[in-house]
C-alpha cells in the first residue's frame, strides 16, 4: 500500500507523532531542563528562607525565666540545690633539685593547696600526708627545667600531681591541685 500524504490540517495530537509539544495537564514534567531549573529555584528559595529565619533568631530557644527572689533567698531550682563551698588544705612548701646536665644545680620550689569537697575529707587525708608528700617529692625530683616551661607543662604537672595524690589518699578524693607558688631557680 502506498502511504497517504499528510495533510497540513491534521492535528499532531490526533496522530501522536509530535515530539516538540507534549499535551496534557502535567506536560511540563516531561521537560527535564525545565524540571531542573524549577528544582534549583525551589532549593535556592528554601536556603534563603531558612537563612533569613535563622538570622532573625527564630531558631533560638525561648529564654528561661529568672528565679524569683524572696526575703529568704531565691525560689526555684537554686533554692533546692544547697551550695557547698570547697575546703582547701595547704601543704608544706616543697623544694627539690631538678635533674639537669648543667654544672649549676636548678631548684624547684612549689606551694600547693588541695581542693576538697568537704572539710571532713581533710581529717581523712591528714594521717596520709607523709605518703602524699613522698609521692610529690619523687615525681618532682625527676623533672627538668624544660619540663616546666609554658602553661601546658604546668597543666600537665597539675594533672599528674592530682593523679598521684588521689592514689595516695584512696578512698578519699581530692578535687583539684592548686599551685600557690611555682619558682624555678
Amino acid at each position: 500500500m502506498a502511504k497517504k500524504p499528510k495533510s497540513k490540517t491534521e492535528e499532531p495530537a490526533a496522530t501522536g507523532e509530535s515530539k516538540d509539544a507534549p499535551q496534557g495537564k502535567f506536560a511540563f514534567l516531561k521537560n527535564k531542563k525545565l524540571m531542573m531549573m524549577a528544582g534549583g529555584g525551589l532549593a535556592a528559595f528554601l536556603i534563603v528562607a531558612v537563612g533569613g529565619a535563622w538570622a532573625l533568631g527564630m531558631f533560638k530557644p525561648a529564654p528561661r525565666p529568672e528565679p524569683q527572689q524572696t526575703a529568704q533567698g531565691p525560689v526555684g531550682e537554686a533554692a533546692q540545690r544547697p551550695q557547698r563551698l570547697p575546703h582547701f588544705m595547704d601543704l608544706p612548701e616543697i623544694t627539690v633539685n631538678l635533674t639537669s646536665a648543667a654544672q649549676r644545680p636548678q631548684f624547684l620550689r612549689v606551694r600547693i593547696a588541695l581542693e576538697l569537697a568537704e572539710a571532713q575529707t581533710a581529717t581523712q587525708i591528714q594521717p596520709l600526708m607523709p605518703r602524699v608528700l613522698d609521692a610529690f617529692q619523687v615525681y618532682l625530683r625527676e623533672m627538668r627545667a624544660a619540663d616546666l616551661e609554658g602553661s601546658a607543662a604546668v597543666h600537665r604537672l597539675k594533672e599528674e600531681l592530682m593523679r598521684r595524690v588521689n592514689l595516695a589518699v584512696q578512698p578519699a578524693r581530692v578535687d583539684a591541685v592548686l599551685f600557690r607558688e611555682i619558682l624555678v631557680q
